[in-house]
């Protein structure tokens, strides 16, 4: 039996590629298009962009959620959080890669997966997953003498910063180092701030043009530096990590996971 998929913002960038994926495979079906209240797109076919007719038309009544198996959601945290009452109003999985949660919107998510599975993260590429594992292991070997710097780069429309990615690249090795992001994260760094302190994890982030994603983790000790960096050149990865997780979700009930859960990391 197909699985049934459900997309938010499915008018947009993100939600274009994940209608595409979900058609181009053979064991799932579109079941529902969603986007903002408002949108110019309501109405419209959810395959119209790609020349082809499915029947099912971009609406924002979250009803269309009824029947579906799973929502994959890339939207915005207010939007995604409306999503989460509605998925568990109807007993409707989530895999949501929506970034920006403050500390209630992800606790909410989490309260959730009591009642639906759900998998959250903030990056679903295969290859950004594998650059966590490793990270696991290069924090644990490189916990003394070396200072550990993140940076990241995003296209001009980002609105959140640093990204989800990046914070997550960041917590990764704190985790590893026996810490946690928050006692060792260094945001910003302006006019005479004074020798780094040790065991600090710095972020830069920077904004431009049309990059779609970049991530680089770097571990600076004294006569080398280990940079391990994962670069995105097309989102297509992040529908096809998406679409695995849907695969990964089917059959369960409730219970939170992340991509490294899919992909049998842990």
């Amino acid at each position: 039996m197909a699985i049934r998929i459900a997309i938010a913002g499915a008018s947009g960038r993100m939600g274009r590629m994940l209608v595409e994926a979900t058609l181009a495979a053979t064991d799932c079906e579109l079941h529902a298009a969603l986007d903002r209240p408002g949108s110019d797109t309501l109405g419209l076919d959810a395959t119209a962009f790609l020349g082809k007719q499915s029947g099912v038309l971009i609406g924002a009544d979250l009803t269309a959620l009824e029947g579906a198996d799973v929502l994959i959601d890339f939207t915005r945290p207010e939007g995604t959080l409306a999503h989460v009452a509605a998925c568990r109003a109807y007993g409707v999985n989530m895999i949501i890669g929506t970034t920006g949660f403050d500390e209630a919107g992800s606790a909410a998510i989490r309260e959730a997966a009591a009642d639906i599975a759900i998998v959250h993260a903030y990056n679903m590429s295969v290859g950004v997953n594998l650059l966590i594992k490793l990270l696991e292991v290069a924090g644990k070997a490189l916990n003394v003498g070396y200072d550990v710097e993140v940076v990241e780069m995003h296209h001009r429309l980002k609105v959140d910063a640093p990204s989800g990615t990046a914070l997550m690249l960041g917590e990764t090795v704190a985790t590893a180092q026996g810490r946690t992001l928050k006692e060792a994260a260094v945001y910003a760094r302006e006019g005479i701030t004074g020798e780094r302190e040790p065991g600090t994890i710095g972020f830069a982030t920077l904004r431009g043009g049309d990059v779609i994603g970049d991530h680089t983790v770097m571990f600076a000790g004294l006569g080398e530096r280990i940079e391990i960096s994962h670069k995105a050149s097309n989102r297509t990865i992040y529908a096809q990590g998406s679409i695995r997780a849907a695969h990964f979700l089917a059959g369960k009930q409730s219970g939170f996971f992340d991509m490294q859960d899919v992909l049998g990391l842990r």
